[in-house]
This record gives structure tokens, C-alpha cells and sequence, in this order.
């Protein structure tokens, strides 16, 4: 598939997929409320999380970790409903990050669209497994998460990890290496990891141009997680309130970002994110420590 076929056929894919989640999602709530499930439409709170975090993620620094960062500080989520309200919430404002990078940025289609593909494929297996889990397991899971993107985005920020080269495809070994390693992070991304700057890194440690993570990252997301969301709507692992806070605010924070900011100098909001996420790390892994050891008292 040529470049100039591709960028029709992906945009047209993910405008599709937006349609049929926002159909789903909505069929899903309808179903919930008719049944007694007295769900609330978002708070301000939950409005304006959503536009910080997707603001923020369309700049390239994310949004998983900051989000749970403020819902842990707020209060405002179970613990054990973080993975999939993350994910549920996120899913509108990342498939429109995807249109407009994929749009904007030129990727070879042998390798964009396998490393899509191997996201998504990662990620409807993790999600069978996440929506399983016990909260102190998720716990468990969402601390060591966020502990290894907090060394992630620290080891970037002080200029360790390489800064990548100019290729914008990938080839032999590297191919394979870019493929597996994509659908490992989809493995792992409904625990709250998130994507976006173990994909930077990955694609920066096989030569790719930073620039061409963008379209890789955000149509890797775009890809798997209106199929992890689902899975988490059709367990009830989500807060809906939450979720539709980030979706709503989310979406036009998105093209604030894209279309008018562009860059910003991050600097110094990254080194704060580093060390919040850090704190929350160890906050989950200390009340998944305290829940084990009231566990053992009983």
C-alpha cells in the first residue's frame, strides 16, 4: 500500500472506529441506566482533567500517569477502577490525536501499520487479563506501571536514553524489534502504563525520528483502545462519570493543542510530572502493602 493510499484508508478506519465507539459507549450506558445503574454525568472536576491530561498528551508528554496522579489526589476513582476508566476516558481525544498526526506526519505503511496492529492485538489480550484482576493486584501493577514510566520520562529528561535519528521507516531486524516490542506495550498498557513514552524510546532506540513516534503512538493507541475500553464497559471496571469527564474535556483540548499551541517549552511541567507520578507510585504500593497486611491480621 503506497503512502498517498494509506492516509485515506487509516483516517477512514479511525473515524469509523470513533463512530462505532461512541455508538457502543453510548448503547452501553443506555443498557446500564435502564437496568438501575444510577450513573452521574461528569463533574467540572472531571471536565477539567480531561482537558489538562489530553492538552498535555497531544504535546507528547502523555496522559495516563498525570490523570491518575489527579484522580489519586482528588479522590475521585477506586483504585480499582483507574485502569479502565483511564482507558474508557481517554479513547475519543486519542483517536482525534491520531487523525491529525497521521494527517501530518509521513510514516512508511510497512511500518505504521503493523506496529498498529500488534498494539491493538496486545491490548485485547491484556484486558482480559486487567479486568480480572483483584484491586490489590492492580495496585500491585499500577505502581510498578508508573514507577517505570517515571524512570522513563526521567532518564529522557536528563538526556540518557537516545534522542533517535531521521528514519521514518523500519527494516530487517529493527522491523521485528519494533513490531514485538509495540505489542508489548499494548500487553501492558490497560494496567495504566500508558504508551505514548515507552513508544518515543523504542522507536528513538531503533534510529526512527522522534517525530515519527507521533503518528505510531497515537494510531497504536487509537488502535487498541476502543477494544480494551469495551472490554472494561462491558465488565463495569470504569467509573462512567470520570471517563466522560475525559472524553468530553478531552477532545477539544486536543485541537487547542494540535492547531493552535503546537509546542510549548516543557521542560520544567515534564520534570514536575516526574516527580508526581513518582509519588503516586509509591502511594499505590504502599496501600496495596497496608491491604496485604490487613488481609494477613484477618
Amino acid at each position: 500500500m503506497q503512502s498517498n493510499e494509506l492516509k485515506p484508508f487509516l483516517l477512514g478506519t479511525f473515524a469509523l472506529l470513533a463512530l462505532l465507539f461512541i455508538g457502543v459507549w453510548a448503547k452501553m450506558l443506555y443498557q446500564a441506566k435502564q437496568k438501575g445503574d444510577d450513573w452521574k454525568w461528569p463533574k467540572p472536576v472531571e471536565l477539567v482533567i480531561g482537558a489538562i491530561t489530553d492538552f498535555l498528551d497531544t504535546l507528547g508528554i502523555g496522559s495516563f500517569a498525570p490523570t491518575t496522579v489527579f484522580f489519586r489526589l482528588g479522590k475521585l476513582v477506586p483504585d480499582e477502577l483507574l485502569p479502565g476508566t483511564l482507558n474508557v476516558g481517554h479513547t475519543l481525544p486519542t483517536l482525534a490525536q491520531a487523525l491529525i498526526f497521521i494527517t501530518l506526519v509521513q510514516v512508511a505503511p510497512m511500518t505504521l501499520l503493523p506496529m498498529i496492529f500488534a498494539a491493538g492485538v496486545g491490548a485485547w489480550i491484556g484486558t482480559s487479563v486487567v479486568g480480572r484482576l483483584p484491586r490489590f493486584q492492580i495496585r500491585i501493577g499500577m505502581g510498578i506501571a508508573l514507577a517505570a514510566a517515571a524512570i522513563i520520562m526521567l532518564l529522557s529528561l536528563l538526556k540518557v536514553l537516545p534522542a533517535g535519528q531521521d528514519a521514518f521507516e523500519l527494516v530487517g531486524w529493527k522491523w521485528w524489534v519494533g513490531v514485538g516490542g509495540n505489542f508489548v506495550l499494548g500487553l501492558i498498557m490497560p494496567l495504566g502504563i500508558g504508551l505514548y513514552a515507552p513508544c518515543m524510546i523504542l522507536v528513538s532506540l531503533l534510529g526512527m525520528s522522534p517525530l515519527a513516534a507521533f503518528p505510531i503512538m497515537m494510531g497504536s493507541c487509537a488502535f487498541l483502545m476502543p477494544i480494551s475500553s469495551l472490554g472494561f464497559c462491558r465488565n463495569g471496571k470504569y467509573l462512567p462519570s470520570a471517563a466522560l469527564g475525559l472524553a468530553i474535556g478531552g477532545v477539544p483540548a486536543v485541537l487547542v493543542a494540535a492547531f493552535v499551541v503546537k509546542s510549548l517549552p516543557l521542560d520544567y511541567v515534564r520534570w514536575i510530572v516526574v516527580s508526581v507520578v513518582a509519588i503516586v507510585a509509591v502511594t499505590l504500593l504502599q496501600a496495596a502493602w497496608q491491604e496485604k497486611k490487613g488481609n494477613a491480621a484477618k
